[in-house]
């Protein structure tokens, strides 16, 4: 009696296993190419490992295809075939995956910020922005993509898992894949942890990818052997690279202070010299 509901439960835990395998590699790469030749944060064009972790994969994105899917399977949201498309029903498809995955990177990132003291991506610098974690022009880029799973990706994930199915030994694979994110999730939050407490002592947010750099410049100009998987590896003790980074932060914020006090100044003075004329 009870075989047919446990076994709905290991067909949706296996295939969510299986995109959240796929999802988190496939953003790991589509990650790694933005920072390399379109970040901001990254002028120098170094090859970053993205993320938090240290291996080849990004739960965001795990998530994020996840996500896609299982909405894919709502009667309003998904599609079976071009036919039964709407000009309504395309809408809200957009707007209900752009939305969703805002929610997912608003979500993780607030989580970090305020659980860890760790700002993983930044958009403090583009117009309307929410706390720096999500944006109009990312939430649009999200939208985008929704669109373009909709209509030209989703058949090939339900291909794709309907392989997975067909050659469930795969499901192996899966498992190693878990077993490997398990043991870097530990060895990662180990690392988060050490940057927490330097967070948390100097009450200052850091910037997690802004750190990875600075390491990887400073090995650079060391002549070090630069480790592209483990980020924080260097012959300095990471907490050497922190102390660095705070004392770089603290200079940029007095730096920031003065030219603050130097505008406000002038703004002082020319008020003052238009007073003058009318008096």
């Amino acid at each position: 009696m009870n075989e047919t509901p446990l076994s709905s439960i290991a067909i949706y835990f296996l295939t969510v296993s299986f995109l959240f395998f796929v999802g988190s590699m496939l953003g790991w790469v589509l990650e790694l190419f933005f920072r390399r030749f379109f970040s901001k944060n990254n002028p120098e064009r170094k090859w970053i490992n993205p993320g938090f972790l240290m291996g080849p994969y990004i739960p965001l994105y795990g998530f994020g295809l996840c996500a896609l899917f299982l909405m894919s399977q709502f009667p309003y949201v998904g599609i079976t075939s071009l036919t039964e498309l709407t000009w309504v029903k395309t809408l809200v498809c957009i707007l209900s995956m752009g939305i969703m995955m805002t929610l997912i990177e608003y979500i993780a990132g607030i989580i970090f910020i305020k659980h860890m003291h760790v700002k993983l991506w930044d958009y403090s610098n583009e117009w309307g922005n929410l706390q720096g974690i999500i944006c109009p022009l990312f939430s649009l880029i999200w939208t985008l993509l929704g669109a373009l799973y909709y209509f030209f990706i989703q058949p090939h994930v339900v291909k794709m898992v309907a392989w997975y199915f067909s050659n469930i030994a795969f499901s192996f694979v899966v498992g190693m894949f878990f077993g490997i994110f398990i043991v870097d999730f530990c060895y990662s939050m180990h690392v988060v942890r050490i940057v927490k407490a330097f967070a948390k002592d100097h009450d200052i947010i850091i910037r997690y990818e802004e750190l990875k750099m600075n390491i990887r410049v400073a090995a650079d100009e060391a002549k070090e052997k630069v480790h592209f998987i483990f980020a924080f590896k260097s012959d300095l003790p990471l907490m050497t690279h922190l102390e660095n980074y705070g004392e770089r932060l603290l200079n940029d914020l007095s730096q920031a202070r003065c030219e603050l006090q130097e505008n406000l100044q002038a703004v002082k003075d020319t008020l003052k010299i238009k007073t003058d004329r009318k008096s």
